[in-house]
Formats: C-alpha cells, sequence, structure tokens
C-alpha cells in the first residue's frame, strides 16, 4: 500500500511539473506574433543597426544602376529615411506573392517597393501614409492600343499580369481573367507582351511610363486605358511602431521638399 501511494504521489508532483513548464512555452506550430504587445518594433531594426528593405526589380521604384546598385524613387526615399534612423539599408529582392510571408518571418522588416494598398496589404500589414498616386494601366502593342477604349471591348484578349499584384486583381475584377496567366514579375509581364505570347499586359502606370514607349527597351510598347486608380504605401509588420516614425520622416520631408524634388525626378505624383 505505502509502495502504491508513493507511486501515485511521484506521479503527481511529475504531472504539475509538466504543466507548468507548459505554461511558459509555445507549441511547436504556434504562430509567432509579427511585434508582440510592449515590444518595440523600430527598436529591434535600430539596435541591429539596418532595415532590411525587401523589393522586387521595378523601374522606376527599385532598380540597379549601372554599377549595379539599388537606385530608384523608392531606394532613394528609403536610404534618405534610413540615414535619419541611423541604420543601413539592405535591398532584398523577394517574391512578391509571398511579402507578408517575409515579414512576419522577420526575413525583410518592410516592403518598400510601389506597393498599393488594398484591402489584403492593410490586413497583413502595419501600413504607413501613402506617398505617391498610381494606377494599373493595360500595356499592350503600340499599333493595336487606341482600338480598346473599354475593357468590353478586351474581353477575349490573352492578359498577363504578376501575381499577386494590383494588375492582377485589376484583370479579375474588370473580368479580362478568361484568358489569363501569372508571372512572376512586372517585368516578366511587359517581356510576354513583346514576345506575342500575351496580347496585353496589366501593370503600374510608373512602370508602363518608364519603360514602354520611344527610347525604351519596349519601344513598341504602349500604355493604354486605366482600369483602377491607387496610392502606394511602405508595410510593416502589423502592429510595428516604425511606421508611425517613418510617417513622421515622411512628414518632414515632405515639408522641406525633399520628397517633392525626389517625385519630379522620377516623373511621379505625391498622394495628397
Amino acid at each position: 500500500m505505502k509502495l502504491k501511494k508513493l507511486a501515485a504521489l511521484t506521479l503527481s508532483v511529475l504531472m504539475a511539473g509538466a504543466l507548468f513548464a507548459g505554461c511558459g512555452s509555445k507549441p511547436a506550430n504556434a504562430p509567432a506574433s509579427s511585434a508582440p504587445s510592449g515590444e518595440s518594433d523600430l527598436s529591434y531594426i535600430t539596435d541591429k543597426g539596418k532595415m532590411i528593405i525587401g523589393i522586387t526589380d521595378y523601374e522606376p521604384m527599385d532598380y540597379r544602376d549601372a554599377n549595379g546598385e539599388w537606385t530608384g524613387f523608392d531606394a532613394e526615399f528609403a536610404k534618405a529615411v534610413c540615414e535619419k534612423l541611423g541604420v543601413e539599408p539592405e535591398f532584398i529582392e523577394i517574391d512578391w506573392d509571398n511579402k507578408a510571408l517575409e515579414l512576419d518571418a522577420k526575413s525583410i522588416d518592410c516592403v518598400w517597393n510601389g506597393m498599393t494598398l488594398t484591402e489584403e496589404v492593410e490586413k497583413a500589414m502595419e501600413c504607413t501614409d501613402a506617398y505617391v498616386e498610381n494606377s494599373q494601366v493595360v500595356v499592350m502593342a503600340k499599333d493595336k492600343v487606341d482600338s480598346f477604349q473599354d475593357a468590353d471591348s478586351m474581353k477575349e484578349l490573352k492578359f498577363v499580369a504578376e501575381a499577386g499584384s494590383a494588375g492582377e486583381k485589376a484583370i479579375k475584377e474588370a473580368g479580362l481573367d478568361a484568358a489569363y496567366t501569372a508571372v512572376g514579375t512586372q517585368t516578366d509581364a511587359l517581356m510576354e507582351v513583346a514576345s506575342g505570347s500575351s496580347d496585353a499586359c496589366v501593370i503600374d502606370i510608373t512602370m508602363a511610363n518608364a519603360m514602354t514607349g520611344e527610347g525604351t527597351s519596349y519601344a513598341n510598347l504602349k500604355g493604354g486605358i486605366a482600369l483602377t486608380t491607387e496610392e502606394y504605401v511602405i508595410g510593416f509588420r502589423k502592429g510595428s511602431d516604425a511606421a508611425k516614425k517613418v510617417n513622421e520622416l515622411m512628414a518632414e520631408m515632405k515639408a522641406d521638399g525633399t520628397l517633392e524634388a525626389l517625385a519630379s525626378k522620377y516623373e511621379l505624383t505625391l498622394a495628397k
């Protein structure tokens, strides 16, 4: 009898220990909080001395110059903000369709690449104030573009756009996805149209202005009608206090004319 009582007491102690140990730990499959309450994401960035910026090759926002260095409106804007924060910018190309996952995994600290403010983006990220106006435009061969003046006239065309982009969403919402193909980047979409594999693509007007028409890599392509109008934002981890700080610095750069000068350099329109 004494042995049975001793065994039962030992088992109870072991179970209690396991219970208390479990209270202090997460299950292996529990989702990590992007920016836990009380923790400063801004401090996380400044303490490590760099901001890891998720981008794609997207002229005129982020692209490589002749020396292979990242430049463009967003790249210059990000470098200026990082200088004010006392950190180094580090640009990393990402799969645009996985941008929110990259943020949550802390592979990057923000998405700063002409990102359109959508409901999905707002739910997944802590977004800054809008900083540039944009629209999604149809791009096709310049000798055909004037033949299509509305979405209904383009129902039979083969469309292409970047997977997970605002262009893809615009195609679907306009009912132009009967013969739609998703590709990796907006540049890939332009290449598909230039090669004749697709009739048209839908991309940001900022890229359409920079990369199509006379004197560009796609001289035979031209932007046509706009399917949507929108604004660009910078996305940080949900709950991040870094977004608020960037808003403050953005306001300073608007007030002193720095941001307007940068927008003029790249022929962009700042958001109101």
